[in-house]
């Protein structure tokens, strides 16, 4: 089996999986700007994959060759989907699958998956054995998760996916009822180190949680000794983030407004009209920021109800 986890060089630096972000537009403008050794895909329903819902399949499992290395995020509840869905993901060319255990979101709590699954140790261990059967050793597994539901878990439940021998686990460092309310407990990811060493020496740990630049992260890598580090709302601040010699706060306001205009060229050739515009004015914060009349500017975007009118806008004020 090709094991990216194994052929990567370490500490790996990823860009953690998120819902209505980690698109392929996304995927790709960080390829041009600054790509992160390892990305992921958002959130990926394995019951919308064999739904007849094909738009499902198409926005979450398209990919261009150059967002590679690349591996697919599945939720759900169901271990026979996760089983096919895996066999697909194979078969499509991802570099690996990974399971999300650790969505705090209501709606998906609410259905017993993400996150709450940290309570629901027997299927959890039923997703994980039909997805490593669907994988059938041709792409790694891997796990991303946090460290307890209510309270601290660490050790039981840290305990209890390792004894799968996943390929990786990636740990967000805080429980899911303090959402991302408190500081990260990184001495609960250093436990989660020891407990590896102890009974899964060959999976790799991947660290997440407040992490806001390279030299944070590999900072963080030195002192908990950790394989890798993913970052996930980093990316806002700062989407070239994974460029050791690059910052947004190097660009001057007329080059920002390029970058803008080139995600919106990204974007709209890779979902036309089959995405509402909401979805990429989360984005526009990110280069709307830091010079004169940034705010009235951004105000004007977001009231825009076409593509086509914020390209206007951009184009009317460089």
């Amino acid at each position: 089996m090709a094991n990216i986890w194994q052929e990567l060089k370490k500490p790996i630096l990823c860009l953690a999986p998120m819902e209505g972000v980690t698109d392929m537009a996304f995927r790709q403008l960080l390829v041009d700007i600054g790509k992160p050794d390892l990305m992921f895909t958002e959130f990926v329903n394995v019951h919308s994959i064999f739904s007849h819902d094909q738009i499902s399949y198409r926005q979450y499992l398209d990919y261009q060759p150059k967002e590679k290395p690349l591996i697919a995020q599945l939720w759900g509840l169901i271990p026979e989907l996760f089983e096919s869905s895996a066999t697909l993901i194979a078969n499509l060319g991802f570099n690996g699958v990974d399971l999300n255990f650790g969505c705090p979101e209501k709606n998906v709590i609410k259905k017993g998956a993400g996150s709450a699954l940290i309570n629901n140790q027997e299927l959890a261990g039923k997703i994980i054995k039909a997805t490593q059967k669907g994988a059938a050793n041709k792409i790694p597994v891997s796990v991303k998760t946090r460290i307890g539901f209510k309270d601290i878990q660490t050790k039981d439940w840290i305990s209890f996916l390792l004894n799968f021998k996943p390929d990786a686990l990636t740990i967000h460092g805080r429980t899911t009822k303090e959402l991302s309310d408190v500081p990260t407990h990184w001495d609960e990811i250093g436990k989660v180190v020891k407990l590896r060493d102890l009974i899964s020496p060959a999976t790799l740990i991947i660290g997440n949680g407040d992490v806001t630049s390279i030299k944070d992260a590999l900072d963080k890598v030195k002192k908990y000794k950790v394989d890798g580090i993913m970052i996930g709302r980093g990316v806002f601040a700062d989407p070239f983030i994974f460029n050791k010699n690059k910052s947004i706060k190097d660009l001057s306001p007329q080059e920002k407004l390029n970058l803008l205009t080139h995600h919106l060229k990204i974007f709209n050739k890779v979902w036309g009209e089959t995405k509402p515009i909401h979805v990429i004015k989360r984005f526009i914060k990110i280069y709307i920021n830091g010079f004169n009349h940034a705010v009235n500017l951004r105000i004007k975007m977001m009231a825009a109800s076409t593509y086509q009118e914020l390209l206007e806008i951009i184009k009317a004020n460089q």
